[in-house]
């Protein structure tokens, strides 16, 4: 390395690396670590620190089981040790200064894992293709997982527990983007937040979160499970179910607070397990609905116009669902009587809504949608109820209030379309980062395609950079709207489709679909 540079932040200052490319930040601390008392309350800023603190190693991931599809950096999460001590974040930026009074647009990433894996440092995060082909500043971010970070333990009757403790992480992070970047050469006035999957749901919770108005002004959200958030009711059968794994009474405050991270951890898998097999379609952990962080679901709050006025780019991967039926993840029903399952249930909680709530649209007009479908038709049914229709009954209300821009990533390299993975869920995240060393022994490129894969990523960064400085996503992407309904079909050509979804509008409706 051929430099140690040295930014002061409002807590301390920082010592990073530049290897004459980028400059590098790792593991800055924007939190006190979350244990004892603070274990299920909102994060505290970090406390000032005297001296320069090295920031050149990724602070640790958040707790949780190691997982081959989710490869963390190398030692991560910490080998037989769990670390609770994990609200860090990492700046990245080109080495060079930016031009004076010129500061450079900010990309802060919310990383997925189905809001109970994952950590900023993996290594397709790493963000020097991002940054340097872009000419941004990139923030990655660890937030709390699994139960630590999504259970609602108020809700069973713990007293003083929190609800959405990983969502305030992130909102400090914001917070601490907004009080600090400038010190990094960013402009704190054209901040973009985007992410993927869990992290893409967390954009749309952002966007419906009266608590983060003036932390961001741009917003991409890549395969959002934006319906996939709860009410109390359901809040409260994870957070029972997770105090009888733990074999904790709720009132018992103490063992919860001392309880060894990980039973806690090995709990919440048995929880994160159980629930979408007991109650297909829904997610152990996710935000929860109905506080002052979330009042209401975001879904409803995007389709009806509500949401934070920022643009928006939000799109998914044709074949989302696949990535679910190869790993045999109970996360997502694809099986018919789970499908029928998840369906009964949702027409319940509809029809105690009273006789003027949203009803299910017929079978008949929903297969009819699918009758020339090149996959199983389940495993398109899963992928357009939890994925594709909720971003477009978001994107259809939130264009009415702010530039709004769908797409649909439709390119595999062809092992994976012969194999008939295709565009499955995460496929897109080499493309956006330009990093596709990130997975250890990948055979995407085993039949060829990387010179394609290559140009493909140099557009999508290209127009995820673009967007970040403020304009629109790259020439020829026009914004939606109810008459043209324009969609960009990211493929090794790119095309502009008019209503591209107008098949699954019709048999799936206009009305929002979600449990409560």
């Amino acid at each position: 390395m051929s430099e140690r540079p040295v930014v002061v932040t409002s807590a301390g200052a920082v010592r990073g690396r530049d290897d004459g490319r980028v400059s590098t930040w790792r593991g800055i601390r924007y939190a006190e670590p979350p244990t004892g008392r603070m274990r299920w309350r909102a994060p505290v800023p970090a406390r000032p620190w005297d001296g320069v603190a090295d920031a050149v190693r990724f602070g640790p991931a958040a707790p949780q089981r190691p997982n081959p599809s989710v490869p963390l950096a190398p030692g991560e999460p910490g080998g037989a040790r769990l670390d609770e001590d994990c609200l860090f974040l990492n700046v990245v930026r080109p080495s060079a200064d930016p031009p004076p009074g010129r500061p450079r647009p900010v990309m802060v990433w919310l990383h997925g894992g189905a809001y109970a894996l994952g950590s900023s440092s993996q290594l397709v995060y790493h963000g020097d293709e991002l940054v340097t082909s872009g000419d941004v500043v990139v923030v990655t971010l660890n937030y709390r997982l699994g139960a630590l970070g999504f259970l609602d333990l108020g809700a069973a009757g713990v007293p003083g527990a929190e609800s959405n403790v990983a969502l305030r992480d992130v909102l400090l992070a914001l917070r601490w983007v907004r009080d600090n970047i400038a010190a990094f050469g960013g402009d704190p006035a054209r901040v973009t937040v985007f992410g993927q999957s869990a992290g893409a749901g967390l954009v749309t919770a952002l966007l419906a979160s009266p608590l983060a108005h003036g932390l961001f002004h741009r917003a991409i959200a890549q395969s959002p499970p934006a319906g996939s958030m709860y009410g109390p009711e359901r809040s409260e059968v994870v957070a029972r179910a997770f105090l009888e794994r733990l074999g904790v009474r709720p009132d018992d405050a103490d063992a919860l607070e001392h309880v060894p991270v990980e039973r806690i951890v090995d709990a919440g898998a048995a929880v994160y397990a159980d629930i979408p097999r007991e109650h297909p379609g829904m997610l152990a952990f996710a935000p929860v609905v109905g506080d002052d962080v979330l009042p209401e679901a975001p879904l409803r709050v995007l389709s009806e116009g509500r949401g934070m006025r920022v643009p928006l780019v939000i799109g998914t991967n044709r074949d989302e669902a696949t990535l679910f039926r190869l790993m045999r993840s109970p996360l997502l029903p694809i099986r018919r009587a789970a499908l029928q399952r998840m369906f009964q249930a949702m027409q319940e909680e509809q029809r105690a809504d009273g006789p003027d709530a949203a009803r299910l649209p017929p079978p008949d007009r929903v297969l009819a949608a699918y009758r020339r479908a090149p996959l199983s038709r389940n495993v398109r049914i899963a992928t357009d109820i939890a994925f594709r229709m909720p971003a477009v009954w978001a994107a259809a209300g939130h264009a009415e209030v702010a530039p709004t821009f769908l797409y649909r990533f439709d390119f595999a390299p062809p092992l994976l379309r012969l194999s008939g993975i295709g565009a499955a869920h995460a496929t897109d995240l080499p493309y956006v980062w330009g990093e596709f060393g990130g997975l250890p022994r990948d055979p995407s490129f085993w039949l060829g395609g990387r010179r394609s894969a290559d140009e493909v990523s140099r557009r999508m960064r290209a127009r995820w950079a673009s967007f970040a400085h403020g304009g629109a996503p790259g020439e020829g992407w026009p914004p939606y709207d109810a008459e043209q309904r324009a969609t960009l079909l990211i493929d090794s050509e790119e095309r502009v489709v008019p209503d591209l979804d107008g098949a699954l509008r019709a048999g799936w409706g206009e009305q929002i679909l979600s449990f409560r």
